[in-house]
């Protein structure tokens, strides 16, 4: 008999966010929320305002002897090692000895019976330096022999000399491509709490709970399993708490077992961003040839990135750019190296896309530079150059592109937005406007799912039935409000076949699941959500076993059935299911783990498989200009994901808009500006414009490609949607670069840097109407 009954919050159905009504009613709770214990301490930062200077000493006699100061650390307080580099390079100190290598560099801290009194004392110190010469960004540092923060990566694949050499046509360039503050609502902050002996407890905002665990541990001098971090919930983090939360949990941390007491930290806006890293800038040395029909022969590229004082994660973001700087093109010849250069600014960190967004635009840009070459609309260039059959579907790094949708989604998104007569009646409004110019792109995305740190790509999760039917449920992932934890917990729902409301979702803990990876790289739902179903599995397995001895059935005659278990004829309730099991002592709770199979990298011969699969989108834009003030609006988008067989259709679109805007943002608004002191002066929301609602478009259409459904084993076939949609951002640009190129007719690549903000946007048209 066909089974008819349903449950709630089933995979692939649209359901809400788990904390949606407390997200919009202030009720989710925070760290900050958490009560605090009697006698908590707090602390403070104090920095450098210098860029590059000698460190000669600290006198903090004024800080100590401001009214409610109990006390500073330095780096002579460092108990175990004074060091907080995520990659072990030893060159990232909690607190510096002798070399201040950025404006802004937390020097000291100051703990204090207030919040209000540390800030106020932490101003009071002097810092006696010697103030050296400094380089703020990868062209000056490479200028003044600046050395790279790690080795640089090189890909190549085929004769690059030779494809260049029977190339009709070349052109290179430079393009210079902003950062981006993270900008996540709740700032950083950590909250540490004494135990006995070596044992602490942190709670704090962090996207990588078991490298806050070991950074404690590290500089506190104590093993991990004296070190508990907890994370129920952060506001935002899209990579700017990946590492970046290291300094705050060791600042909590040696303060609150050095006076005995707990202590929380959580700086200021602006200190906060100008303490932490960024998404890194890059300069791109583009070199391309290519035929008379625009299909590409041979690329050549070098991609600079301003890294900051330390290596941080710099070196797999750069090396991700590289992973990208194809984007959705097949590449015949190819040699792409970069240069992670040393700067005496913050060093930059993990960021939505990972360096990925970087590299796709330099693939972008040269596409861009061929439609103008030859004279044609640059979608028909990206299509000519699309990845596709045999010979044409290894990438610079030498992985096969087995699942490539590109030619259908974006033929599906070509026709759904009428791109083609749209682009028509965009041109003739150009020819007839003299101040309002309208531009309108179509671009492509495939972007890499897995870490490439391959040890990041396993997951552990922890599963308990209780003994009345309620299920509790922790894993190894952060919950930042893109709905990791609902989509994980529906996932364990369908498994069990109950009630997604009967699963009690808990904070995220290294007690509970030990080794974690970073939620990061758009892999939480993919690794947590199977090694969730990994647990369930392991419990399932057991109850069928009981059920088949139990009443001497089959075990295929055993089935769970919406909130029910069917034993043979006989159909009992969950609960009672449950209690039975219970009662005849059936273990209940599992810890699952999972490992995503088949990747490799060999980062020496720059060849190996570092991505399980792809991720496809497409979006198109169009925009208008003001040439008079270089001001403009997007007035449409049309996007179309690729999100394989959507395990919450509701939560992915909202993730494929939120990324989408984003990468807008970074690429059109949001600019980041240090003077020649070195001071980041975009430190504050009233300097740094991240896009407001009325940025947003004024049509704004997005669909998910149902038809989609991924070839890999993947959990229940979806695929990744946090980093992919935010490079649909590009397409944004691309439209604002037409609109540009039409006061030259559009013979001249109007060669935008990013972030194209009105003032850059008039500047070119004022560069193409003198013919520069």
């Amino acid at each position: 008999m066909k089974d008819t009954l349903t449950i709630s919050g089933a995979a692939h159905t649209d359901r809400t966010h788990d904390s949606a009504v407390k997200h919009v009613t202030g009720r989710a709770d925070y760290t900050d929320d958490i009560a605090q214990p009697e006698g908590t301490l707090h602390a403070y930062l104090g920095v450098s305002d210098v860029a590059h200077a000698r460190l000669n000493g600290l006198d903090l006699t004024a800080v100590l002897a401001y009214p409610g100061v109990v006390g500073v650390l330095t780096a002579a307080d460092v108990p175990g090692v004074n060091d907080i580099s995520p990659t072990g390079q030893n060159d990232e100190p909690v607190f510096p000895t002798d070399l201040i290598q950025f404006h802004g560099q937390p020097l000291f801290a100051v703990v204090a019976e207030t919040r209000d009194i540390a800030r106020r004392a932490a101003a009071l110190a002097r810092i006696d330096c010697e103030v050296l010469p400094h380089a703020l960004d990868p062209i000056a540092a490479q200028e003044a022999g600046y050395p790279h923060v790690t080795a640089p990566l090189k890909l190549e694949r085929g004769d690059v000399e030779a494809g260049f050499a029977q190339a009709p046509h070349r052109i290179s360039g430079r393009m210079h491509v902003g950062g981006q503050d993270h900008m996540y609502l709740e700032g950083q902050i950590a909250f540490a709490i004494p135990g006995e002996d070596d044992d602490i407890v942190v709670h704090c905002s962090t996207q990588h709970p078991s490298e806050a665990q070991h950074m404690v541990a590290h500089v506190l001098g104590v093993p991990s399993n004296a070190v508990v971090v907890d994370v129920r919930r952060m506001g935002g983090g899209f990579g700017g708490k990946e590492s970046q939360m290291n300094l705050f949990c060791v600042v909590a941390a040696m303060a609150a077992k050095k006076w005995n007491r707990a202590v929380k930290i959580r700086p200021d806006r602006d200190q906060d961003m100008t303490a932490t890293g960024k998404r890194h800038d890059f300069v791109i040395d583009y070199d391309v040839g290519f035929d008379e029909t625009g299909r590409i022969l041979a690329v050549g590229g070098t991609f600079a990135a301003r890294c900051g004082f330390s290596a941080d994660l710099s070196g797999p973001v750069t090396d991700r750019a590289l992973f990208h700087a194809d984007n959705a093109y097949f590449y015949p010849h190819v040699r792409l190296t970069s240069r992670p250069m040393k700067t005496n600014t913050v060093s930059n960190t993990a960021f939505r896309g990972f360096g990925g967004p970087q590299g796709v635009m330099a693939a972008e840009r040269m596409i861009e530079e061929i439609a103008y070459a030859t004279g044609q609309d640059p979608l028909d260039v990206r299509r000519i150059n699309f990845y596709g059959g045999a010979g044409r579907d290894l990438t610079p790094y030498h992985q096969q592109v087995e699942d490539n949708i590109l030619d259908r989604l974006v033929t599906d998104l070509e026709e759904s937005s009428a791109y083609r007569q749209r682009r028509r009646d965009i041109v003739a409004h150009n020819a007839a406007s003299k101040v309002l110019k309208k531009g309108i792109a179509l671009t492509p995305v495939k972007f890499g799912i897995s870490f490439t740190a391959t040890w990041y790509n396993q997951a552990g999760a922890l599963v308990h039935v209780y003994s009345d039917g309620s299920i509790h449920l922790n894993h190894g992932g952060t919950e930042m409000g893109q709905g990791l934890n609902t989509k994980v917990a529906q996932v364990v729902a369908e498994a069990f076949q109950v009630d997604f409301e009967r699963i009690k979702i808990t904070k995220t803990t290294t007690e509970k699941v030990p080794n974690t990876s970073a939620t990061a790289a758009s892999s939480g739902t993919d690794l947590n959500g199977m090694a969730a179903l990994d647990a369930v599995e392991q419990i399932k397995a057991r109850l069928l076993s009981f059920a088949a001895e139990r009443w001497s059935v089959a075990p295929d005659a055993v089935r769970f059935v919406a909130n029910q278990v069917h034993v043979g004829d006989e159909v009992l309730s969950f609960d009672a299911f449950i209690r039975q099991a219970y009662l005849a002592r059936v273990q209940l709770s599992a810890a699952g783990f999972y490992k995503t199979p088949k990747i490799h990298w060999d980062r020496a011969k720059g060849q190996g498989r570092p991505f399980y699969y792809y991720a496809y989108g497409a979006a198109c834009s169009e925009v208008t200009i003001d040439t008079l003030t270089g001001e403009y609006r997007v007035d449409r988008t049309d996007i179309l994901h690729d999100v394989g067989r959507s395990l919450n259709p509701a939560l992915d679109r909202g993730q494929v808009e939120g990324a989408f805007v984003q990468g807008m943002g970074w690429l059109t608004t949001e600019e980041l500006w240090w003077d020649k002191a070195g001071r980041l002066r975009t430190h504050a929301p009233s300097t740094y414009k991240i896009p407001l609602a009325s940025d947003r478009p004024r049509i704004f259409n997005v669909r998910l490609a149902d038809w989609s459904e991924n070839r890999e084993l993947t959990i229940k076939r979806s695929k990744a949607v946090g980093e992919p949609p935010f490079m649909l951002g590009i397409s944004v640009f691309e439209a604002l670069s037409m609109a540009v190129a039409s006061v030259a007719d559009y013979r001249v690549c109007p060669r935008l840097d990013a972030p194209a903000t009105p003032e850059r946007v008039l500047m070119a048209v004022a560069r193409l109407r003198r013919g520069d």
